[in-house]
């Protein structure tokens, strides 16, 4: 008997990846409110019910995407930077890495860009504060910048950030300019302005 639950166990947690994959992207694709637990079940050729083994609710699962999503683009920013010292180009590689990953790599990124804290009351809190765990890195490389005196670092944050996630609706993956490029771009063109 205890070799059965073993197994079970491991089984279904062999599982649980395939339902955060499959919800990331539907989340990704389709929205967060447009897609049920039910669409994610089918996804990943599961009965409606086994999601629920994993998770009490979708809002529980959106909070275990948003997570990894914070945590891929975590690992990629802070590889990126260590290899700058100078602070224009920590941002660009903070840039690069960022979109790389919206851009290319990750469903869980893009749920935190499409799926906003406030359209899920319930657990908006949650969400927030994961948002911010990740924007504290571009917090921290605008803090570093030689800016002008009076300079408003929290408005260039905000700024910088919204161009970046606004790439993912216009973005041509077959066009000329790469994730490197537009950081290269949107850094040079913050630089340019504020040298002013």
């Amino acid at each position: 008997m205890p070799a059965q639950k073993t197994t079970r166990a491991l089984r279904a947690d062999s599982r649980l990846q395939e339902i955060l994959d499959g919800a990331a992207h539907l989340f990704a694709q389709r929205g967060y409110a447009a897609t049920s637990m039910r669409d994610i079940a089918l996804a990943v050729n599961m009965q409606a019910g086994s999601v629920y083994y994993h998770f009490a609710s979708k809002e529980e699962l959106l909070i275990a995407i948003y997570s990894a999503g914070v945590t891929q683009l975590e690992k990629a920013t802070a590889a990126a930077m260590a290899k700058e010292t100078q602070p224009w180009a920590r941002l660009e590689a903070l840039c690069r890495a960022h979109l790389e990953v919206v851009l290319k790599d990750s469903d869980y990124a893009q749920v935190l860009i499409r799926v906003l804290p406030d359209d899920i009351p319930a657990v908006a809190d949650h969400l927030r504060a994961l948002r911010v765990k990740h924007e504290d890195s571009f917090r921290d490389a605008i803090a570093a910048l030689p800016l002008p005196a009076g300079a408003d670092r929290r408005m260039l944050r905000l700024m910088l950030i919204g161009a970046l996630n606004w790439s993912l609706l216009w973005f041509d993956p077959q066009g000329r300019d790469s994730p490197r490029v537009l950081a290269r771009k949107f850094v040079g063109l913050l630089k340019e302005r504020l040298d002013e």
